[in-house]
């Protein structure tokens, strides 16, 4: 990756007059302005002030020392201490034509494989899923592609909501409220309305309530009335997900759900109160903060009237019964244990923070080094900033939405694919539809809310799945104007324009943002880096005729065609996006 040998010997070259300085801040990064140079590095310039030195002088020592006559044709120093590195145009074609002969698209396996837990999707049993699972299900499949990708083992666990309260409330339901008429025609539509029904009627009325954790405890004790009904529920939900997963195109390794450790949960109690991790407070069993971390770095403390209160994580209810947090704890054993997971990723949206953020310090003071992180993410919100729901307040299921971005889709490709026969129209809308929502899901910042726009999603114009589409599209158009089988002449490459120079720059950066993104888990930017190379492309193509020319510069622009269209459709599936060679 040229951004990080850069990066390398930028820190050596420090190193070497000043051995005590941190270097870890010492970032090279594409430069913005293509004038001044390819990459650029800055901050020299407070490197230099803390030490009381001039940022000039100290940047003119520091090319001195650096050792990039490899990549670069000049290092200069720049403004008040700016450092610009232009890279060879040789390298680069080097680059591209090692790139162009294999399979690895500039990208490299990393040099220390680990075993990956990546939780997410994760909806639950009687409720069909919500355009809020979206979120979840597309940015955690992303991620599990991009470490396979960079050489990781990973597994995928979509752990469902299947056991507590919940089960109870809708057995009860299912035993006094049941319209059988309505069941027939969408188990999972009823199944819902009956949670719905009685979970109001379970805050509001303590009969109900009683009888819902009767039905509880029944379950939990393996009545075979209870377990027959529960497994049926679990059966529609899980019939009703796959339908989506298969439109979506995700897949799980596992899918186990909270029910799976039930068995573990009382031994796992016992344990902590045995090693003094928990205690019984008022008959329940909670751990506490061991006052070892910062009164505000402490999940299990929060200020009240400016005194740190206790707020424990509870493992066991005063009526014996465990909670999420029990069954996370169980979890992360079995995944440490049985699986052998050197990270685990729970992708859930940040309403959670709280439970993980307790859950990670109840794992520090059981003093387990598996890294454990919350991939949190942001609200999908409506055009009035409201949480998105559909006109008659509800929040809109995930299947109905899916089918109106095919159906808006094909409107499109109706009105601009004209020379597309019905079926492929349909095949081509199906794409885009699904891909527009992926897109407009990941092109997003992970941690903010953003709002839902069926306008922007389907857009030609703009960082949108359409307009990423099409750009694809034209590089394969290319290729269809002459013998696709035809093999360009790698052999007779060179670069010469500056059209090409800077495409063939941002192709191999396609190295550097996959390492990037997986840095703090954001998908968006290879989303923009994408964008940013379809614009680059039809930058090039403007400016760079194709077909109309000969020989070497032929060979060495179709080459650059070829490495576009690879390096888009290989980023878009990447993003879970599947584009049509034709639309």
């Amino acid at each position: 990756m040229i951004q990080l040998n850069l990066q390398e010997q930028l820190q050596k070259a420090v190193l070497s007059l000043m051995p005590d300085a941190d270097v870890s801040k010492i970032l090279v990064r594409p430069c913005p302005e293509p004038n001044f140079g390819d990459y650029q590095a800055n901050a020299l310039i407070g490197l230099a002030k803390r030490n009381k030195l001039d940022p000039r002088e100290f940047a003119e020592q520091v090319i001195g020392k650096i050792d990039v006559d490899k990549f670069c044709e000049i290092v200069e120093v720049a403004g008040p201490g700016f450092l610009n590195f232009r890279l060879k145009t040789q390298f680069i074609s080097d680059t591209l034509l090692s790139a162009c002969k294999g399979d690895h698209l500039f990208l490299s396996a990393s040099e220390k494989p680990r075993t990956i837990v990546i939780d997410y999707s994760s909806p639950n049993v009687a409720k069909p899923m919500h355009v809020g699972h979206i979120r979840s299900t597309i940015l955690g499949y992303t991620l599990a592609k991009a470490f396979r990708l960079l050489g990781h083992k990973v597994i995928t666990d979509n752990h469902i909501g299947d056991w507590g309260t919940p089960i109870g409330q809708v057995i009860y339901g299912w035993k006094n409220e049941l319209n059988e008429t309505a069941f027939n025609e969408d188990p999972i539509k009823e199944l819902l309305r009956l949670y719905q029904l009685i979970k109001e009627q379970f805050e509001s009325d303590p009969k109900v309530k009683n009888a819902c954790l009767d039905e509880t405890v029944k379950l939990q004790s393996g009545n075979n009335e209870s377990i027959k009904l529960w497994n049926q529920f679990k059966e529609i939900t899980l019939s009703e997900a796959q339908k989506i997963y298969d439109r979506l195109a995700i897949k799980f390794d596992l899918t186990l759900g909270e029910s799976f450790y039930h068995d573990q949960l009382g031994p796992l109690v016992d344990e902590l109160l045995s090693t003094g991790i928990a205690e019984i407070s008022d008959d329940a069993v909670c751990i506490f903060s061991k006052n070892e971390l910062e009164p505000k770095n402490d999940p299990l403390l929060v200020n009240r009237d400016s005194q740190w209160t206790p707020v424990p994580c509870m493992i066991r209810k005063k009526d014996g019964g465990f909670n999420y947090a029990t069954t996370d704890i169980a979890t992360i054993d079995h995944r440490i244990n049985e699986l052998g997971a050197d990270r685990i990723l729970y992708v859930v949206d940040d309403r959670q923070s709280l439970h993980f953020r307790q859950l990670f310090e109840v794992s520090r003071q059981r003093k387990i080094n598996t890294k454990l992180e919350h991939v949190s993410f942001g609200k999908i919100l409506g055009t009035d900033r409201k949480p998105f729901k559909t006109r008659e307040g509800s929040v809109p299921d995930l299947s109905s939405v899916l089918d109106e971005a095919i159906q808006r889709a094909k409107s499109v490709v109706d009105e601009k694919s004209v020379n597309l026969i019905e079926e492929e129209k349909k095949e081509v809308a199906e794409k885009i539809g699904l891909g527009a929502v992926k897109y407009f899901e990941l092109s997003q910042s992970r941690v903010s809310d953003y709002i839902f726009s069926w306008d922007k999603m389907l857009s030609l114009q703009g960082n949108t799945a359409p307009y990423m589409i099409n750009a694809y599209v034209r590089t394969r158009s290319i290729f269809r104007k002459i013998d696709e089988t035809a093999d360009t002449d790698l052999e007779n490459f060179e670069i010469t324009d500056d059209s090409e120079r800077a495409i063939g720059i941002k192709l191999c950066q396609y190295a550097e943002i996959i390492p990037e993104v997986m840095n703090d888990y954001r998908p968006n930017l290879l989303a923009t880096y994408l964008y940013e190379l379809a614009q680059s492309f039809h930058s090039f193509y403007e400016q760079c005729p194709v077909l109309s020319t000969e020989g070497k510069t032929r060979n060495t622009r179709l080459a650059l065609c070829e490495s576009t269209s690879r390096v888009l459709k290989h980023g878009l599936e990447l993003l879970g996006i599947y584009p049509p060679d034709k639309m």
